[in-house]
């Protein structure tokens, strides 16, 4: 007996040298969403925002970690939050697309986002999900390995969150309004900023953001395009970056003087501080290649060395020129997933639904638009423009709701024409809630071609619930004869934004696994807006594992 008491005791005193397996945690949040008056580009205005922080706070969890965050509606504006880049496995109701998974909390509501970050680590963000509201209700989610986990390249020995943005000194919800009721394109930024600053723009020497570094250490900076309707080019002055991760999936590391980011987008980036001293520029600037006007004001900020001079001189740097497609596509042809033992990319091999969407722009009558001729400017995938309908889609598929939404969304464009060139006679489009029905744990191959409607434009193409895989892209039109023989199945990249060419195509993998209501849309807002939107309806596999979870009980009401 004796001996045996001996031998516990020992085993205990062995085991508690070893720290028990890391247990997941449950993190709480609180956002209130509240009016204040910022001051930027020498103007003040009343400014949405969380916590009265532009941009928002940053959510600090782990892979696994339980998130509880409480959203307090204190504006005149309905408002949700969008976990962007959250695969909300089961927790549609957490998603937060306003009338598509939730109806928005109206003024003075509450409701708590609840939802787990499954199997995912890196930097995501957060962003409001109706009307304009996310040009300053934004902020980042870094998501942790879990304790004891490395990350798959050197330690960094900081790590930075760096938000760029567009800023109008108007009201954004006045621009957008405006827009709508005369039918034209809205007034473009007044400024890009970078952690909320814009640097001295013309006639308004502001301060820009400072990143203060250290000789001879490495900085992960966690990048996110919080931009309305830019993508945007980042650089800093005499540095290379190695590219590490998109949209929180590990990737291939790759060196580089220019970060391509569309907006929805994040890259995560490590900086080594090569420079003895010294003060180095960083610049945003936006990128479009085609013919459409764009906020052209590079915003700047400086990364600065411990012990260098304020009244130091800056070294400068050209930002690309703003139609660099070379530069665009050397980036974006780079990525590749890690691929590793720990971090496979597993990309369908056999496909269910075959997929053939066009995205583009188009135009309908509206007599009251004065400014367009009696027309409105509108976009559409499949000339569909989506209908926004006035109750929430996931509970209307969840109770059963009839009227609400049809499910006949086209698998191809309805009418086949030169997508990428010629002419088209008619530019109208069809309306309508129309979702696209997938059956639990389809694997779905989507071509996404970009039309020349009005402009061939690049469109950053952001799927809700999913990860995807880019198997192939080019110019011109798609040719399902030809171009599958180049696609790339052993490395492609993992992304939820992905940007279609201008006048060009890319495809995309995934596997319907996620049961529930999920928005796929363009991020560029005016995009959205217009109606370049729609949904796929993910049916309900065996079993409660693979079915949506019941709707929380303060899920708000339309």
């Amino acid at each position: 007996m004796k001996s045996h008491m001996v031998w516990f005791l020992f085993l205990v005193s062995f085991l508690s040298m070893f720290p028990a397996p890391s247990e997941s945690m449950v993190r709480h949040y609180k956002f209130n969403v509240v009016m204040k008056n910022i001051t930027r580009l020498c103007s003040s205005k009343p400014t949405v925002t969380v916590n009265g922080r532009y941009p928002g706070p940053t959510i600090y969890a782990r892979e696994d970690d339980t998130l509880l965050i409480k959203v307090v509606n204190h504006v005149k504006y309905n408002v949700s939050i969008h976990w962007h880049g959250v695969r909300q496995v089961r927790t549609g109701w957490a998603d937060g697309p306003a009338y598509i998974t939730q109806c928005p909390l109206q003024p003075g509501q509450v409701y708590t986002y609840n939802y787990t970050l499954t199997g995912q680590r890196g930097t995501l963000w957060w962003h409001a999900h109706i009307l304009w509201l996310r040009a300053t209700v934004h902020g980042a989610i870094v998501i942790l390995p879990k304790r004891g986990v490395p990350y798959p390249f050197p330690k960094p020995d900081h790590e930075k969150v760096i938000v760029l943005a567009e800023w109008w000194k108007s009201d954004t919800e006045n621009v957008i309004n405006e827009a709508l009721k005369s039918g034209l394109a809205p007034n473009v930024s007044d400024a890009h900023m970078i952690n909320g600053h814009s640097g001295p723009v013309n006639n308004c020497p502001s301060q820009g953001y400072k990143l203060s570094v250290t000789n001879g250490k490495t900085y992960l900076l966690r990048l996110v395009n919080a931009a309305l309707n830019e993508e945007l080019f980042f650089k800093v002055a005499g540095h290379l970056f190695t590219v590490v991760e998109v949209d929180a999936v590990y990737v291939k590391p790759f060196k580089t003087d220019t970060v391509l980011i569309a907006p929805g987008q994040t890259t995560n980036v490590l900086l080594t501080t090569s420079k003895s001293a010294g003060k180095y520029l960083v610049t945003a600037s936006p990128f479009m290649d085609s013919p459409i006007a764009v906020d052209n004001v590079t915003a700047t900020a400086t990364v600065h060395y411990s012990g260098t001079l304020s009244s130091s001189p800056t070294t400068l740097t050209l930002p690309p020129p703003q139609n660099a497609t070379t530069i665009a596509n050397n980036f974006t042809n780079s990525l590749r997933s890690l691929n590793s033992k720990k971090y496979p990319a597993l990309v369908p091999t056999t496909i269910d639904h075959h997929l053939f969407f066009t995205v583009g722009l188009g135009l309908n009558p509206c007599p009251t638009c004065k400014a367009g001729n009696g027309s409105r400017v509108v976009a559409s995938i499949n000339n569909v423009t989506f209908t926004m309908p006035k109750t929430a889609l996931l509970p209307a598929h969840y109770f059963n709701i009839s009227g609400v939404f049809t499910t006949d969304f086209p698998k191809n464009p309805p009418h086949v024409f030169n997508y990428s060139g010629g002419s088209v006679t008619n530019m109208a489009t069809e309306t309508g809630t129309r979702l696209y029905k997938l059956p639990y744990n389809a694997t779905v191959q989507l071509v996404l071609q970009d039309t020349g409607v009005i402009a061939p434009e690049n469109h950053p193409i952001h799927l809700h619930g999913f990860n995807f895989f880019e198997v192939g892209r080019g110019l011109g039109n798609f040719n399902a004869k030809k171009d599958p023989s180049n696609f790339n199945l052993v490395d492609p990249v993992e992304r939820n934004t992905i940007g279609v060419p201008s006048g060009g195509w890319v495809v995309i993998r995934f596997r319907a696994d996620n049961p529930g209501v999920w928005f796929m849309h363009c991020h560029l807002e005016v995009h959205t807006t217009w109606g370049l939107k729609m949904a796929f309806l993910v049916e309900n596999g065996k079993g409660p594992n693979q079915s949506i979870l019941p709707p929380p009980k303060d899920l708000p009401k339309c």
